[in-house]
């Protein structure tokens, strides 16, 4: 207790400090465009280059990564498990990017797994029950990281969805940190109608988002579709737009305001976040008193209580890049 009052004695004197001296804060005075605009000027991101992906840039700290194959109602083919990979392992090291808007192209989400390009995948050949088990084994672990590199991601992921996601969609956006869907949204855990259990992300992650147990099995063991106000009543989603237009321009917002936040704040927030949900609230509180007693000693604190007593907006604070 000794230490938290000397440290806080310690930052508020440097805050009284600074303020007695004529230190203006650098504002960032470049008007900001609309979502939808934003959206449609940008080309592709640089070192984005993907088959089943698009990556565009959003406004200055924003990236849009989009399922793009629409005319295969972005069914997940090899490129797209291998392209998820790559991409988010580059967000993660983009220090430039803060949030990430995911959606995708055409009329629906993901119309799920691509039997066609992935049959030969799903039954493997070979003479030894124990040999081809191994391979299914690092196979299946090899596509379950195809989600999972979404939580790895300290920069926020939002989920846009429209039309059906089905199947693997269900897998990726109960990966994602914020879901928002359009009204026309609808959603399956489908692998039961193809003969398997959901194995990469979906019975693992949905009990959890969901809180109701008797609705996942439900979902999962029947395949039915759950609608877009279903998905809002039980917490899949956190909001319901009218449409696709706009429930892109309101996921933009969004991750446009989170971008104004420290990077230090917001990441280490889902950081922590994800670390307490898969721990006792002890070993959480512990985590993140050794997260802190470093974090604690960034810049963007003072930028952050400075622009609070001069009355600032908090917006207008520049934040380095992490």
């Amino acid at each position: 207790m000794a230490a938290v009052t000397s440290a806080s004695r310690r930052l508020r004197s440097h805050l009284m400090r600074r303020l007695a001296t004529s230190y203006t804060p650098h504002l960032c005075l470049r008007p900001v465009s609309s979502s939808q605009e934003l959206a449609q000027s940008q080309s592709q991101a640089q070192d984005h280059n993907y088959e089943s992906l698009k990556v565009t840039p959003v406004g200055d700290h924003v990236l849009h990564v989009q399922m793009n194959r629409p005319e295969k109602r972005n069914a997940m083919n090899r490129a797209f498990w291998r392209e998820m990979v790559e991409c988010f392992n580059k967000i993660a090291q983009d220090s430039n990017c803060r949030a990430v808007v995911f959606s995708g192209a055409g009329k629906m989400f993901t119309s799920g797994i691509d039997l066609m390009d992935m049959a030969g995948d799903l039954q493997p050949e070979g003479d030894d029950p124990a040999r081809v088990s191994w391979k299914l084994r690092h196979l299946i672990s090899k596509y379950q990281e195809t989600f999972t590199v979404l939580e790895k991601c300290p920069k926020p992921v939002i989920a846009a969805i429209h039309g059906g996601c089905i199947g693997g969609g269900v897998d990726l956006i109960s990966a994602c940190d914020i879901r928002y869907c359009a009204q026309d949204a609808w959603f399956q855990v489908k692998e039961v109608d193809i003969g398997l259990a959901a194995d990469v992300g979906t019975l693992q992650r949905l009990p959890r988002i969901i809180g109701n147990q008797s609705l996942v099995n439900e979902l999962a063991f029947t395949a039915r579709k759950m609608m877009a106000d279903e998905a809002l009543s039980s917490g899949l989603v956190s909001r319901v737009l009218q449409d696709h237009e706009s429930l892109l321009a309101t996921a933009f917002a969004l991750a446009a305001e989170i971008s104004t936040k420290s990077p230090l704040a917001v990441q280490g927030s889902k950081i922590n976040l994800l670390y307490s949900r898969d721990h006792t609230v002890k070993e959480g509180l512990n985590f993140m008193a050794t997260w802190n007693m470093s974090m604690l000693q960034t810049q963007d604190i003072v930028k952050s209580v400075e622009a609070a007593f001069q009355k600032k907006d908090l917006k207008s604070v520049t934040f380095s890049k992490l």
